[in-house]
C-alpha cells in the first residue's frame, strides 16, 4: 500500500487515479445503490468533483507521510 500511495510511477499515478474516479461515481450514485437519497442528474458532476478535490489532497498528505 506504501509503494501504491507514493510511488511516482506511471502505474501507480495511473491506478491512484483510476481508484479516485470509481469512488468519485460510487459516491455520485449513492442514491441509485441505497435508494434512500435523489440526487439531481445536474448535481451528480458536482458531486463527482467535490469527491476528487477532497480525496486529492487526502491522498497527498497520506503519501507524504508514508
Amino acid at each position: 500500500m506504501n509503494e501504491f500511495l507514493t510511488s511516482n510511477e506511471t502505474k501507480y499515478r495511473l491506478a491512484r487515479t483510476i481508484v479516485q474516479g470509481v469512488i468519485g461515481v460510487l459516491i455520485a450514485n449513492v442514491d441509485i445503490l441505497v435508494g434512500m437519497v435523489q440526487f439531481p442528474p445536474e448535481l451528480r458532476p458536482v458531486i463527482v468533483a467535490l469527491v476528487m478535490a477532497v480525496l486529492s489532497p487526502i491522498m497527498s498528505e497520506i503519501g507524504g507521510k508514508a
